[in-house]
C-alpha cells in the first residue's frame, strides 16, 4: 500500500512540475519572447513558484523513498547492471541539472529580468521544460520495465 501511495504522490508531482512548465513554456513564453515583456513571465512565476517547487520537493521526497524501496540500503544500486539503477541514475541527474537551471535563474536572472535579458530567461525555461519531460520518461520507464 505505501508503493503505491508513494507511485501516486511521486506522479501528482510530476503532473504539476511538468504541467505547469509546459505551460510556462508553450503559452506564455512565446508571447512574452515576442513582445520582450518579462511581466507575464513574472506573473506566472508568482503563481506557479511555491505550488510548483512543493511539487518538486514531493517528487524528490517520493523518488528517493521510492529508490529506497527498489535499493534497500542502495545496496546493489551503484552497480547499475539493470535498467532500473540507470534509469534513477539517469532522473538524478536530471535533477541536479534541474536545480542548477533554477538556482542560477533565481539568483542571478530573474532579478535582473528585463527586455534585454528575457532571452536568457527563455534559455533557461526550455530548459527545465525539457528536463521536467525527461523526468516524465524515464519515469515511466521505470514503472513500464524500461523503455525501448
Amino acid at each position: 500500500m505505501l508503493f503505491k501511495l508513494l507511485v501516486i504522490l511521486h506522479t501528482l508531482g510530476a503532473t504539476v512540475w511538468t504541467g505547469g512548465h509546459l505551460v510556462l513554456a508553450i503559452t506564455v513564453l512565446p508571447p512574452a519572447l515576442q513582445n520582450r515583456d518579462p511581466d507575464p513571465i513574472h506573473q506566472f512565476e508568482e503563481h506557479f513558484e511555491g505550488f510548483g517547487l512543493t511539487a518538486l520537493v514531493l517528487q524528490v521526497i517520493t523518488g528517493l523513498w521510492l529508490t529506497g524501496i527498489y535499493f534497500p540500503g542502495l545496496q546493489n544500486f551503484w552497480r547499475f547492471d539493470s535498467f532500473l539503477s540507470v534509469y534513477i541514475a539517469i532522473k538524478l541527474g536530471l535533477l541536479l541539472g534541474t536545480l542548477a537551471l533554477a538556482i542560477h535563474a533565481r539568483f542571478f536572472i530573474i532579478p535582473k529580468l528585463t527586455k534585454e535579458t528575457i532571452i536568457p530567461l527563455a534559455y533557461h525555461i526550455v530548459g527545465v521544460t525539457t528536463l521536467a519531460v525527461l523526468f516524465v520518461i524515464f519515469g515511466a520507464g521505470i514503472r513500464l520495465g524500461g523503455l525501448p
